[in-house]
C-alpha cells in the first residue's frame, strides 16, 4: 500500500468512527418521547437503554473513539512523514501515545469509579460485597421495623490501580497537553504547562520541606504526617473519576448532554448554500442605508454567526461575499477587515445559538440556557447597534451613499429561499423550545380543544391529562440538548427539498463525519482547560488570590458597595487577563481559563457569580479582534490583502463597544434581564445586591438603556471623528467624558451630561452636515 493510500484509509477510519461517534451522541442526546423508554424497558429489559446512557460507560467509550479520531485525523506521522528518521519515529511514538493513554485512561476510569468497579466485577468481589451489604441493611430494617430495602449505596472498589495511578495520570498529561500543541497550538497549553508545573512544585515543596512555615502559594498538601504520597492518591484518583473535575467529568457531560447537537447543527449548516442567501437577504434590507454591504456585513454575520459560533469560520464563510461589496462601494480595506472581523466575532455573541462557551458559561454558573440567551439579547443589540453607527459615521465621513433599489444580485430565488428555510426554522425552532417554560404548555384558551384539565393556582396554572404531543413538547421545552436535537432532526427533513441535497445526499452523511471529527478535537482542547481545572482545585491558587485581593482592597477603603474604583479596577485586570490569556485561543478555553483564575475575585468582591462570568465570557470573545493575536481579524486581512496588525486595530476600533458594555452590564446587572444576574453572591446576608430585588423594572431599564445608548453614540462618533460633520480634538474629548459619565450611578450626574449631551449635539448639527472627501480615513 502507498503513502497516498494509506493516508487516506487512515481519514475515511477518521471519518467513519465520527459517524459512529455521532450516532451515539445523538442517541445519548434523544429527548424524551412519551411511551419511548417504557416499550424499549418492555421489549428488553430495565437494563436497556437507547437514550442518555449511564456516563460511566459511555464517557470512557466516547473518549477513545474521540482521541482515536484525532490521531487518524491530526497525525503526528503523517506531519514528519518527509522529515529525519528520529523525527518519523516521534511522529508514530505520539500518535500510538495517544491512542494507548486514551485507553489506558479509559480502563483506569472503569477500574477506579465506584459505579463499575471493573475488577472487582471480573473478580466476583463486587457481586459479594453488594449482596454482604443488603443484606445487613435488611437486617437492620427489620430489627427497626423499617421497609426492607432493595438497593444499597455502590461499594467502594477493592481493588483499584494502587500507586499505579501517579504515574498513569502523569503520562496522560503529558501526552495530552504534547498533542494538544499539535492541533491547538502552543498559547493554548504554554497556561496548561504553566499552571501544572507550579502545582508540581508545590506538591515537591510539601513533601520535601513540610507545610511549616511555608507561604500559601509554595505548598499543596496531599496528606498529613508523616508525608507520603500514598495518602495523596484520593486526589489523583479525583482527577481520573471526578465528575465536577476529572479528566472525563464536567467537561465530558458539557459536550455529550448539551452541546452535541449544536456542534452538529453547524455542521449541517454548512452543507447547505443557506449563507449565500443569507447575505443576499441582507444586501436587500441594507441597499437604502449608506453602509450598505457594510451593513449588510453585520446583519449577515450577525446571523451566521450565531450558527457558526466561530469568528474565524464566520469571516471566511461571509467575508468572502461581504468585503469586495465593501471595497467596490470605496470603503477602505482596513475599515472593511475590521467592521468584517467585528461582526464575525459578535457572532459569538449573538442569541439563540452562541457557540459551544456560552453552554459552558451555563455550565459552570448552573444557570439554565435559556435564561443566558435572555442576558445575552440587549448587550447583544448594543454591539450590534454600535457597529451599524459605526458604519453610519465612515459612511459619512467618505461621502458613500445608499444604493437604493434592489440589484439582479440581491434577488431571491426559489432555490435562495429554500436555503432560508432550512436556516430560519430550526433557529426559530430552537428559541420556541427554549423560551417556552415547561409549565406553559397546556395552559391557554385552546387547551380545552385538546383536553386539557387546567387547574389554576396562586402561583400559576398546571396542566394534566395532556395529549401524546403537547408532552413531547412540555419534555423538550426549556431543555437546550432537546432544542438543539429537533433542530438537527428539522434540519435533515429540509435538506431534502434541495434538489442538490437530493442529487448527492451523501454530503450529509459526510456532514455528520465532520461534526464527529470536530466533537473529537473539542474534547482534546477541553483535556487541557481540565488540566487547568484541576490543578486549581489542587493547589487552591484562585481561591488564594481572591482572598488575598480582597484583604487588600479592605484594606485600602472598601469594597464595591463602597467605593466603584475598587470595582472598576478588579474588572479591568480582569479584562486584560482574559484577553492575554486568550490570544490566539478558541474562545472555550480563554473563557474557562480566566473563570478559572480570575471569577472567585470578582464573586468576592460582590458581583453576581453569573455576572461575573458573563464579563469574562465577553472578554473571551473580544481576544478574537485584540492585536497582536487577533485571529478574526487576521482572518479577514487574507481577504482584504490589507496589513493584518492596521486590521486588528481596525476590528478593536469598530468593536470598542465589546469593551465597554461588560463594564456597564457589571455596575447595571438589571441589563442582564434575569434573576441569577442579581443575586448577592455573599451568603448569609441578603439574597439581591444593593438596590435590586430580583425582578424586572421595565421604566428603571428604559432609562437605563437611553443612557447607554446616548454613551455608544457619542462613543462611535469618536471613533470615526465624525457626525454630521467632522470632529476636532476638543469636541472627541469633551464627547468621551460625557459618553462616561451619561452612565454613572449618581442621577446628578448622569442627568446633568445628558442635558449637556443634548445641548452638544445641537450645536454640532446647527453648524450643517459638511461631508469629507471621499478618500477621508
Amino acid at each position: 500500500m502507498t503513502e497516498t493510500q494509506t493516508r487516506d484509509l487512515f481519514r475515511t477510519l477518521a471519518r467513519v468512527l465520527g459517524l459512529i461517534l455521532v450516532v451515539i451522541g445523538m442517541l445519548n442526546t434523544l429527548p424524551a418521547i412519551p411511551g419511548l423508554d417504557d416499550a424499549v424497558t418492555a421489549a428488553f429489559g430495565p437494563n436497556v437503554s437507547i437514550r442518555r446512557f449511564p456516563y460511566e460507560y459511555l464517557f470512557p467509550l466516547v473518549f477513545v473513539v474521540m482521541m482515536t479520531v484525532v490521531a487518524m485525523e491530526h497525525s503526528f506521522a503523517r506531519q514528519f512523514r518527509d522529515a529525519a528518521p528520529a523525527k518519523r519515529g516521534f511522529g508514530l511514538f505520539m500518535d500510538a501515545a495517544l491512542v494507548a493513554m486514551a485507553t489506558l485512561v479509559a480502563l483506569g476510569y472503569l477500574i477506579e469509579i465506584d459505579a463499575v468497579c471493573l475488577v472487582d466485577r471480573i473478580t466476583g468481589e463486587r457481586a459479594a460485597l453488594i449482596e454482604k451489604s443488603l443484606r445487613e441493611e435488611i437486617e437492620f430494617a427489620e430489627m427497626m421495623g423499617l421497609p426492607a430495602p432493595t438497593t444499597v449505596d455502590d461499594p467502594s472498589c477493592i481493588n483499584t490501580l494502587g500507586l499505579w495511578i501517579f504515574p498513569m495520570i502523569a503520562a496522560a498529561v503529558a501526552v495530552f497537553l504534547g498533542y494538544n500543541i499539535r492541533v491547538w497550538g502552543l498559547s493554548l497549553v504554554m497556561v496548561a504547562i504553566v499552571i501544572a508545573a507550579y502545582t508540581l512544585l508545590t506538591v515537591l515543596v510539601w513533601y520535601f520541606q513540610g507545610a511549616e512555615d511555608m507561604n500559601k502559594y509554595l505548598v499543596t498538601k496531599l496528606g498529613g504526617e508523616p508525608r507520603r504520597l500514598i495518602d495523596g492518591r484520593p486526589n489523583v484518583e479525583d482527577i481520573l473519576v471526578n465528575n465536577g473535575q476529572g479528566l472525563l467529568g464536567r467537561f465530558m457531560g458539557i459536550l455529550l448532554n448539551t452541546v452535541f447537537p449544536y456542534i452538529v447543527l453547524g455542521s449541517l449548516f454548512g452543507v447547505s448554500a443557506g449563507g449565500r442567501s443569507l447575505i443576499k437577504v441582507a444586501f436587500l434590507w441594507t441597499r437604502r442605508l449608506r453602509g450598505g454591504p457594510a451593513h449588510a456585513a453585520i446583519v449577515s454575520s450577525a446571523m451566521f454567526g450565531t450558527i457558526s459560533g466561530g469568528p474565524v469560520v464566520n469571516v471566511l464563510s461571509t467575508g468572502v461575499l461581504t468585503i469586495p461589496m465593501m471595497l467596490k462601494r470605496g470603503f477602505h480595506r482596513r475599515f472593511a477587515g475590521g467592521i468584517e472581523a467585528a461582526a464575525s466575532s459578535g457572532g459569538q455573541i449573538m442569541p439563540p445559538v452562541m457557540g459551544v462557551a456560552a453552554f459552558v458559561l451555563s455550565a459552570m454558573t448552573v444557570v439554565p440556557y435559556r435564561e443566558v440567551i435572555i442576558a445575552a439579547a440587549i448587550p447583544a443589540v448594543a454591539y450590534f447597534g454600535c457597529l451599524f453607527l459605526t458604519v453610519v459615521f465612515q459612511a459619512r465621513k467618505q461621502g458613500i451613499e445608499a444604493v437604493g433599489e434592489a440589484t439582479e444580485d440581491m434577488r431571491l430565488t426559489r432555490e435562495d429561499k429554500i436555503h432560508l428555510l432550512m436556516i430560519f426554522a430550526p433557529i426559530l425552532l430552537i428559541l420556541i423550545l427554549l423560551l417556552t417554560p415547561k409549565e406553559a404548555i397546556g395552559c391557554g384558551p385552546l387547551a380545552g380543544l385538546w383536553g386539557v384539565t387546567q387547574i389554576v393556582t396562586d402561583t400559576g396554572c398546571r396542566a394534566e391529562n395532556l395529549p401524546w404531543l403537547l408532552q413531547l413538547i412540555q419534555n423538550s421545552a426549556g431543555d437546550a440538548g432537546s432544542a438543539g436535537w429537533w433542530a438537527t432532526a428539522l434540519l435533515i427533513v429540509l435538506f431534502f427539498l434541495d434538489r442538490e441535497i437530493r442529487r448527492q445526499p451523501g454530503k450529509i452523511v459526510a456532514a455528520l463525519a465532520e461534526a464527529g471529527i470536530l466533537v473529537s478535537t473539542l474534547y482534546l482542547m477541553f483535556l487541557a482547560v481540565s488540566v487547568i481545572d484541576f490543578c486549581l482545585n489542587l493547589t487552591g491558587l484562585s481561591n488564594y488570590i481572591a482572598v488575598d485581593i480582597i484583604s487588600w482592597l479592605r484594606g485600602s477603603g472598601g469594597l464595591i458597595g463602597e467605593s466603584g474604583l475598587f470595582l472598576f479596577a478588579a474588572l479591568g485586570a480582569t479584562m486584560v487577563m482574559a484577553i492575554i490569556l486568550g490570544m490566539g485561543m478558541p474562545t472555550v478555553p480563554a473563557y474557562i481559563n480566566v473563570a478559572l483564575l480570575m471569577g472567585p475575585m470578582l464573586v468576592g468582591l460582590g458581583i453576581a457569580t453569573f455576572t461575573a462570568h458573563m464579563f469574562i465570557f465577553y472578554f473571551a470573545v473580544a481576544s478574537a479582534i485584540t492585536p497582536p493575536v487577533a485571529v478574526a481579524a487576521f482572518a479577514a486581512a487574507s481577504i482584504t490583502k490589507a496589513d493584518p496588525m492596521s486590521t486588528g486595530f481596525a476590528a478593536v476600533k469598530a468593536g470598542i463597544v465589546m469593551f465597554v458594555i461588560p463594564f456597564v452590564f457589571a455596575f447595571y446587572p438589571e441589563l442582564l434581564l434575569i434573576e441569577p444576574a442579581q443575586l448577592n453572591p455573599a451568603g448569609g446576608g441578603e439574597r439581591y445586591l444593593p438596590g435590586l430585588d430580583g425582578t424586572v423594572h421595565w421604566g428603571t431599564l428604559a432609562l437605563i438603556a437611553l443612557r447607554v445608548a446616548v454613551g455608544l453614540y457619542l462613543l462611535a462618533t469618536v471613533l470615526a471623528r465624525f457626525d454630521a460633520r467632522r470632529i476636532g480634538r476638543v469636541e472627541a474629548i469633551l464627547r468621551l467624558a460625557l459618553a462616561a459619565l451619561v452612565v454613572a450611578k449618581l442621577p446628578a450626574i448622569w442627568g446633568v451630561a445628558l442635558a449637556a449631551t443634548v445641548l452638544l449635539l445641537i450645536w454640532h448639527w446647527r453648524r450643517g452636515p459638511a461631508p469629507a472627501p471621499a478618500d477621508a480615513k
